[in-house]
């Protein structure tokens, strides 16, 4: 049997908050796990709910719907359907990665479809998550595979990322930020933690807050009192802090035969 829907509304009319959850309870297979009237109740609420799917109205009491995501860390953005009795907003709906955006008064069938994708996107989530976690656990009987995939996730989509696409990475307090082809995103995960699960013929660190793939270096660069700064394919220069110098000689030694002076 499949998981319910878990569904938060965040609306500042309670005759609207009332239509919502009597749709919902007609469209079967929906937990209404919060309600939400104004943004920093709904902020508070998704952040410790955890919701499948938001309910959000544009127009709410202390600000706006669009303020409420704001107000989210990017990992833990759930998916959202805005709802509206002004379609002006739609288009910047869509722009944060909205599923859909529903005109009042809502139309049962249009309600429905939006669940239908909810489910959809919810499932796709489930399976990643198994899958990554199968990975995990297969690779704890062999620690020496390293990680190929990153799993990404963003507002209304998942992306999957192979490692060997990505440039560099670096340090953002409890998270990396990925960069691969001019694009950058964001990860839940300690640069230590990262760095033990990356090919570390591949990736070799060169600052305590930065990552390189080795592929991607181009040149480097002689700066001061015998320091380098490492050049990328496209353009990227990162500083190579000297106490990482020794261990990037060594695996760029290995993986082409030129050594770096001293």
């Amino acid at each position: 049997m499949s998981q319910a829907l878990r569904v938060m509304i965040v609306d500042d009319e309670p005759l609207a908050r009332e239509n919502l959850r009597r749709l919902l309870a007609r469209e079967g297979g929906v937990d209404v796990v919060g309600e939400a009237a104004d943004a920093e109740a709904a902020t508070a609420l998704i952040r410790s709910t955890r919701p499948d799917l938001v309910l959000l109205d544009v127009r709410i009491r202390d600000g706006n719907g669009f303020e409420v995501l704001d107000g989210i860390e990017p990992d833990a953005r759930p998916p959202v359907v805005f709802v509206s009795a002004h379609d002006e907003h739609a288009v910047r709906a869509f722009s944060v990665r909205a599923i859909d955006y529903l005109l009042k008064p809502i139309e049962m069938h249009r309600l429905h479809a939006a669940i239908e994708r909810a489910r959809d996107h919810v499932a796709m989530k489930r399976r990643l998550v198994e899958q990554e976690r199968d990975s995990e656990a297969g690779a704890e009987g062999t620690a020496s595979a390293p990680l190929a995939r990153f799993v990404v996730r963003s507002v209304g989509k998942i992306l999957l990322v192979d490692v060997a696409d990505i440039d560099w990475i670096e340090a953002a307090g409890n998270y990396v930020r990925l960069h691969h082809g001019g694009e950058s995103h964001l990860l839940r995960e300690t640069m230590t933690a990262l760095e033990s699960r990356l090919d570390p013929n591949r990736f070799v660190r060169i600052h305590r807050s930065t990552i390189v793939n080795l592929a991607r270096v181009r040149e480097l660069r002689h700066i001061l009192h015998g320091d380098y700064a490492v050049v990328l394919r496209d353009g990227t220069r990162l500083t190579m802090s000297r106490g990482f110098r020794e261990r990037f000689g060594r695996v760029l030694e290995q993986a082409t035969s030129v050594r770096i002076s001293s």
